[in-house]
């Protein structure tokens, strides 16, 4: 089981944006790669940590993250957080060292010395439309997505601007004398290399398109609108720089019978006079297949049938919601002529006149039960 990311920056849930940054840090500088070189551990923990912070540091990212857990982020190659390598974490949170190890933040770990970095490709961003059913249960879909690769044959050569560095350096003349500022290279976008030969067929990167099957493993209880990433299955990028991420944003299908409220599931079944005053049994639609239930003589319209765990599978693992089924006591709008008399001689009948018993509750009090 994945470690708490509060607990890997050991700060608490309430804590603000500021003390997490803070926190994240603390812990950066005493695991970075250049106090602790060759140390496995400590390099764990320095992605652990970044992992952690972020999806703490985004407040989108964190409000999904207090609600499910790090089922939010579950999937293939590591959905949110997960899969973080040194590349990640120094273009991402490199400004959180400071001047601790100076511009290059490590110079063993990608090419970081000398201010040079590693491009990371584009995201690439696709929607998956999924059934009621698949969400229960949870599902592996295999997408074809097309993807800018790297072509073979496809050559580089030191930058001619930074002469390899990723970086310029600029001297201006201030009121307080000379100051020199280092900035990103804009001739190779701090890559400290530019094509020099490229097959015809590809684009200025020396990239081309390529359709791909991925495979996402996708878990039970998502919800319309949810956002999952694939990391590294997006766009390639130049030279060696690292690909980019495939995010998947999730569609549910309508379903035909069944209405989804959160992790409950509604159901408006819909029966005759006789069958409420009879009594009947009746198939109905769940997400696990078809089940008969039995709706005993004398049944009042508004009923609300509650069928435990018959729902949707929280994300997090808390449970499954229930199958709420709706009776609905169908009035004939066309009567035949012995029909009508039969009607209106019960018209006074005791049998048919209305007399809820004290236990009957109320149409405000079903709606209220059923939201609790």
């Amino acid at each position: 089981m994945k470690q708490d990311y509060y607990e890997i920056l050991g700060v608490s849930k309430n804590a603000t944006a500021a003390e997490i940054k803070k926190a994240y840090r603390k812990m950066a500088l005493k695991y970075h790669p250049d106090k602790n070189p060759d140390d496995k551990k400590a390099e764990e923990m320095f992605k652990k940590a970044a992992e952690a912070y972020e999806v703490l540091s985004d407040p989108d990212k964190k409000a999904r993250y207090d609600q499910f857990g790090h089922a939010a982020f579950e999937g293939a190659g590591g959905f949110g957080g997960g899969g973080m390598n040194m590349e990640d974490i120094f273009s991402q949170f490199g400004d959180i060292f400071g001047s601790a190890f100076g511009s290059g933040f490590g110079g063993g770990f990608g090419g970081f010395s000398g201010g040079q970095r590693r491009v990371k490709g584009s995201n690439l961003r696709i929607r998956v439309s999924l059934t009621l059913e698949e969400i229960a249960k949870g599902v592996e879909k295999k997408i074809k997505v097309k993807r800018k690769v790297q072509t073979p044959g496809v050559s580089y050569k030191t930058c001619p601007t930074c002469n390899g560095a990723g970086q310029v350096m600029r001297v201006t003349n201030t009121i307080l004398g000379r100051m020199q500022t280092a900035t990103t290279c804009t001739t190779c976008g701090g890559a400290g290399q530019i094509i020099d030969k490229r097959p015809d067929g590809t684009d200025p990167q020396g990239l081309k398109a390529n359709e791909e099957t991925v495979s996402i493993k996708i878990p039970a209880g998502v919800e319309e609108g949810m956002q999952l990433k694939v990391g590294g299955k997006g766009n390639e990028a130049p030279g060696n720089g690292v690909p980019g991420d495939l995010l998947v944003v999730i569609e549910e299908k309508e379903h035909a019978t069944l209405k989804r409220e959160g992790n409950n599931l509604h159901y408006d079944l819909y029966v005759s006079i006789s069958d409420a005053v009879l009594g009947t049994s009746k198939e109905i639609d769940t997400v696990s297949g078809k089940v008969r239930i039995k709706l005993e003589s004398g049944i009042q319209s508004g009923k609300i049938l509650r069928l435990r765990n018959k729902g949707i599978p929280s994300l997090n693992s808390y449970g499954t919601g229930d199958l709420l089924v709706h009776v609905n006591v169908w009035t004939p709008k066309n009567l035949t002529k012995e029909q009508k008399e039969f009607f209106e001689r019960m018209q006074e009948d005791e049998n048919f006149t209305p007399n809820p018993e004290k236990g009957d509750k109320s149409f405000f009090e079903k709606v209220k039960d059923m939201f609790s």
